[in-house]
């Protein structure tokens, strides 16, 4: 099965409208804002936070709690016109010095080039996992949800519930995979313009300022405690997989829109690619 453009754009249109958040979580309940000096702020009863940046600071913000497998749904809405120089995150991260991470950042644009997704993975304090993509749509518009699955199988990434990441859990043929430290949710806007847009030579203007990214309408369904370890056979997403037309989706996805891989970079890795991108 191919999709068409087309195809795709109505099926994304589709699969947005179903996604309910009556249940969406509140931020005055679930976050602090960690930095910024004011430059973020919570509105809107709980429903909304703005982060911005401007020449001298940006901001941020982090859950109060921990979680050990969960699926986290955020709606963002993007720095709009030039953004170039700009970094706005999505992450999940632990705290211990060799830390577990799952990072989901947005790399600001010049005026009418795409936005750049950059997604990456953390085990031990070990990266190097890239993917990048180019959206599909316009994410300064409106808001578009990004999801983090994060199971004891997989970590999934998701974009309007469109699968286009998907990491699994191969620790028995000596990948590491982050099933052991409890993570933090994360969220910043920041200044990145030495590597951001276009590997650092398009920097940011200043002129532009302040920066503003909207973040709205989170969801996070985490495993519970019992017994010393994660109860989770009950989450609708614990035994999620990409297979199917998921799969289909995601590998459209991966064709069309997706400009870094790991996975293919032989020049990057003179001694091997590493073991996984050999199990998918």
């Amino acid at each position: 099965m191919e999709f068409s453009i087309g195809a795709f754009v109505l099926y994304v249109v589709s699969v947005s409208s179903l996604i309910c958040f009556t249940n969406a979580d509140n931020f005055y309940k679930d976050v602090d804002i960690t930095w910024g000096n004011g430059r973020g702020k919570i509105l809107e009863n709980g429903n909304l936070i703005s982060l911005s940046l401007d020449w001298s600071s940006g901001s941020g913000f982090q859950s109060k709690k921990e979680y050990l497998f969960a699926k986290v749904d955020m709606q963002i809405k993007l720095v709009p016109g030039n953004s170039a120089g700009t970094v706005t995150t999505f992450y999940l991260r632990s705290m211990q010095p060799k830390h577990d991470e799952i990072d989901l950042e947005f790399l600001g644009n010049v005026s009418g080039s795409p936005y750049t997704l950059h997604t990456n993975l953390f085990t031990q304090a070990v990266g190097n996992r890239e993917m990048q993509f180019n959206l599909w749509f316009d994410p300064t518009r409106d808001f578009h949800n990004y999801t983090i699955l994060w199971s004891a199988h997989h970590v999934i990434i998701l974009v309007d519930g469109i699968p286009i990441r998907d990491f699994k859990n191969h620790e028995k043929k000596g990948v590491l995979f982050p099933t052991s430290q409890p993570l933090r949710m994360y969220a910043s806007l920041w200044d990145g313009d030495s590597w951001a847009t276009q590997g650092g030579r398009v920097k940011t203007d200043w002129s532009k300022a302040p920066f503003v990214a909207m973040y709205r309408n989170h969801k996070v369904d985490a495993c519970n405690w019992s017994g010393g370890k994660p109860n989770c056979h009950k989450k609708p997403w614990w035994n999620y997989e990409v297979t199917g037309n998921r799969y289909k989706q995601m590998r459209w996805v991966q064709r069309k829109f997706m400009i870094y891989n790991y996975c293919d970079d032989v020049k990057r890795f003179p001694q091997g690619l590493p073991l996984e991108c050999k199990l998918r």
